[in-house]
């Protein structure tokens, strides 16, 4: 047997390779040509998906000062929402590029983030404080922004929220007879958000607590001021009856004595008061000569108990 020299056996493995590889590449050809559209959109959908994940990765100064990126995180966390990172990334946003064109709306999307944490008025109302702040903010810092309409809007469901809420703690006050710490919170709807839609129930409920500590002109004058400015609330007919009762009776001139009670917390004790301290609520009431203002129902009914000329008579709510 003839043997070729080794170098001319190796050219030939050479040539025979390339041509095999030649024809490879031509049979492909066709293939790669009938690919559809449709699997590379997908495959550039993939790709594009990867890219933007690279933002929730690494811990570059491009991650965390750039602000494309900064708003690309914090937009994905809002739409996953997942608000309490939302916020961390809108606010980090504002401290970093406070002049930038789209620090009007981080800061509108940081207030919308913090009405997102408060979903119901029996929960925790500091976020919604939070969102009133951020709302106000960026009308006083970014006047005329495309923004502010929206803003306005959201303020008053902040304050619509807010006075719920005071409702509804006055409300279960009420139902705890805890008398003044519910006509406290009822005050602050009257005095604060006049204009919301609960004003009329906390008008009548604040007439049937001063009814039932015994301050019947109060009561009267309430349910008066009830029927002038919500001539069609819900209450109307338990209103006027209460208040043809309490006019078929002889007016008592000033008030009896309101009871000191301090505000009770969620376990619904109440702390004693000595007769030189205010309620806790904010509440003052004049000062009986005993050391420790009595409860609403250990009151004597006697005139000795009246008010005399030299003690100060203080509306509840009312400092003297």
């Amino acid at each position: 047997m003839n043997l070729l020299p080794y170098h001319m056996a190796g050219r030939m493995l050479a040539r025979t390779l390339g041509r095999v590889a030649l024809g490879v590449a031509v049979l492909s050809l066709p293939l790669g040509c009938s690919s559809t559209p449709k699997e590379g959109q997908k495959t550039a959908a993939k790709s594009v998906k990867g890219t933007d994940e690279q933002i929730f990765l690494g811990d570059t100064i491009e991650k965390n000062y750039d602000p494309n990126v900064i708003m690309k995180r914090a937009e994905s966390f809002f739409d996953k929402e997942e608000y309490h990172e939302a916020v961390i990334e809108y606010q980090h946003f504002l401290d970093l590029h406070r002049i930038h064109v789209l620090a009007p709306y981080a800061q509108f999307r940081l207030g919308e983030s913090f009405m997102k944490l408060s979903p119901w008025v029996d929960r925790d109302s500091e976020p919604i404080y939070k969102a009133l702040e951020a709302f106000e903010k960026l009308r006083r810092e970014f006047p005329g922004s495309r923004y502010d309409t929206a803003a306005v809007e959201r303020i008053h469901a902040c304050h619509e929220f807010i006075a719920q809420t005071h409702f509804m703690i006055g409300e279960f006050y009420y139902r705890r007879e805890a008398y003044l710490a519910a006509a406290h919170r009822f005050e602050n709807i009257l005095r604060d958000y006049p204009d919301m839609g609960v004003a009329a129930d906390a008008l009548y409920y604040l007439a049937l607590t001063y009814h039932d500590l015994g301050a019947e002109d109060w009561a009267r004058e309430k349910l008066v001021m009830l029927a002038e400015r919500y001539p069609n609330h819900k209450y109307k007919p338990e209103s006027e009856q209460l208040l043809a009762a309490l006019n078929g009776k002889a007016p008592t001139g000033a008030s009896s004595s309101v009871v000191a009670q301090a505000e009770p917390g969620l376990n619904g004790s109440a702390n004693a008061l000595n007769g030189s301290t205010p309620i806790a609520a904010g509440l003052a009431v004049p000062q009986p000569p005993a050391a420790v203002i009595p409860a609403v129902t250990s009151l004597p009914s006697t005139p000795s108990a009246a008010i005399t000329p030299n003690q100060p008579l203080c509306r509840l709510g009312v400092w003297c």
